[in-house]
């Protein structure tokens, strides 16, 4: 049974159209744009790390949150822009869901901790935090709580100057549907001021925003185009990407010129699996040097990218189960048994990887920091990861206990020591993961997992190189057709001790005495002699026919072998 290829490519394609159709694409942009409705009460905006500022310039590497925020009709009241780190955000974002049955007491309860915090002209003129504004800002002005119109960027209506001296830190900006009484400093639901007005005159209050978070100050972007538009635990992706994008751009065309020369459904799958991986960097690469441009990049490319890392992986992942199974190494086919027990498993694999990403893109907390292995999802791909590997194990040990051919059998031996490494080392990682800090965490196992594939894949490129696989690859429909039986009948145990037994036996019952005599004549006399000691018989032997001598007793133990086959030969048949 061959593989459908084109049949996963099918597959394949329509995984990235139902995700890209389900919206999955949004990225995590750092330039915001869009609009507000009040009636939805709350919206998150983004996530965002923030590095640690540098001392010997400390205004260049501050984060900084700017743009504008307007409204073609006039507010009754202003809402509220919010930029809280962690600490504060929490709670901000937890009581947001009372918001479901009573919005007033859930302004009261977000506010309750941040209005003794955060500055108010009003309200709280000792407060030390910058964290609230009021929006929509007047149009072609600043708004209403920018009080020092020196550190906003040229252009815009507010800008937040994010200072982390410590350490890097995440910061979460939100709008909400709140606005503050001026008299009393009490906080209530804006829907509760405007919803008499609102259903009798059917408006919808709505503001749009261009919002922009970056590292470093807007005025000197240009320094530093490859950390400016990332968040921290982003930092550096892009020039990892381009370092695996190269190694593979030397990789895919050895590989193709391999399977150019040797024309085998292995190297076929094999060939596969690597493209996918080249065009999954590819688009990945493409997305953030867009991102790095604009802040937005290509959500779409990068959603398909990692598609194609999935498929990549999971078909590297069959390739290796084909080949412990002896898949073109002792066998030509597997059973159809066998397929549907590899396909029963392997795609339902697949499936719970795609739900993973779907998952980690979807459902997972904004506020929470977990990553994708941390989730229930992630448990169970792990788990069957390791399901894999203990199979991968059994089905080489059977595949090594009926070898005899020892070419084969350091095939399979490097084969089994290297996918080991492979298959173990996301679940020792992802453990590991868990005691490093969310600031680094996506970064380290983004790392790891694209530095083993790419050793993976390096490691099976050697071993399916085609001066090596044709002394263990099944290459039928060639002239080399059958020559791998022969050297597997040729290195069966039965025959290599009767080889031994020959050898040892002629080596051990005769003993050749040579003695010189007639100088002049330049013969010699052999005298041969049992393992007693007694001579047997000794002739004149001439020194140019010694090698012709020692040919001849060479060819007759060949031919004895050769009976011992042709008796044998019931075996191969």
């Amino acid at each position: 049974m061959q593989v459908k290829g084109s049949g996963l490519l099918r597959l394949l394609l329509d995984c990235i159209s139902l995700l890209l159709c389900s919206g999955l694409s949004t990225s995590s942009a750092t330039h915001l744009r869009g609009s507000f409705d009040t009636q939805d009460f709350f919206k998150f905006l983004i996530k965002f790390g923030f590095q640690k500022a540098e001392s010997h310039r400390p205004r260049d590497s501050f984060g900084y949150i700017y743009g504008n925020i307007t409204a073609y009709q006039a507010f009754p009241q202003p809402i509220t822009l919010a930029v809280l780190d962690k600490s504060t955000f929490v709670d901000f974002y937890s009581n947001r869901s009372a918001s479901i049955f009573d919005r007033e007491m859930a302004c009261r309860r977000m506010f309750q901790r941040i209005q003794v915090l955060a500055y108010d002209v009003d309200c709280n003129s000792h407060g030390k935090r910058d964290f609230l504004r009021r929006i929509p800002c007047p149009h072609g002005h600043l708004c209403e709580d920018e009080d020092a119109p020196g550190n906003v960027v040229p252009g815009n209506q507010f800008t937040y100057v994010i200072s982390e001296v410590s350490q890097p830190r995440f910061w979460y900006v939100a709008m909400v549907a709140c606005y503050r009484n001026r008299s009393t400093c009490q906080w209530h639901a804006y829907d509760t001021l405007t919803a008499p007005a609102a259903f009798l005159n059917n408006t919808i209050h709505e503001l749009h925003y261009d919002i922009h978070v970056v590292n470093g100050h807007p005025n000197n972007s240009a320094a530093h185009p490859l950390t400016y538009e990332f968040s921290f635990d982003q930092q550096n992706l892009l020039e990892m990407y381009l370092i695996f994008l190269l190694v593979y751009m030397v990789l895919l065309p050895m590989q193709i010129y391999a399977v150019r020369l040797q024309k085998h459904p292995v190297t076929r799958l094999f060939t596969l699996s690597l493209l996918s991986e080249f065009v999954s960097l590819a688009l990945i690469t493409a997305h953030l040097i867009k991102f790095a441009v604009n802040g937005v990049g290509l959500p779409n490319m990068q959603t398909s990218g990692d598609i194609l890392d999935i498929f990549s992986r999971t078909t590297f992942m069959l390739i290796l189960l084909l080949l412990a199974k002896g898949w073109a190494v002792t066998r030509q086919q597997i059973s159809r048994t066998g397929w549907i027990i590899l396909m029963s498993i392997w795609v339902p694999y697949c499936a719970f990887h795609v739900f993973l990403y779907y998952w980690n893109r979807t459902e997972v907390d904004i506020v929470s920091d977990v990553d994708e292995y941390q989730t229930w999802p992630g448990w169970i791909v792990l788990i069957l990861r390791t399901t894999f590997m203990l199979w991968f194990l059994y089905e080489l040990r059977n595949t090594m206990k009926y070898e005899h051919s020892s070419k084969k059998l350091d095939f399979l031996l490097h084969l089994g020591a290297s996918s080991l490494v492979w298959f173990i080392y996301l679940p020792i990682v992802a453990i590991v993961a868990l005691q490093v800090s969310p600031m680094w965490r996506y970064k380290l196992l983004l790392g790891i997992t694209n530095s083993a594939d790419c050793l993976a894949y390096c490691v099976m490129t050697g071993l399916l190189w085609p001066n090596r696989s044709g002394q263990y690859l099944l290459l039928t429909g060639t002239k080399y057709a059958g020559m791998d039986e022969l050297d597997e009948f040729n290195e069966a145990p039965h025959i290599v001790r009767e080889r031994e037994r020959r050898q040892n036996s002629l080596d051990n019952g005769i003993v050749e005495v040579i003695t010189s005599h007639h100088s002049n004549n330049n013969h010699s006399i052999a005298i041969r002699t049992n393992a007693t000691g007694n001579a047997l018989s000794d002739e004149i032997v001439n020194p140019a026919n010694e090698g012709s001598t020692n040919l001849l007793h060479n060819e007759e133990l060949e031919a004895d072998l050769l009976t011992d086959l042709n008796k044998n030969s019931h075996i191969v048949a």
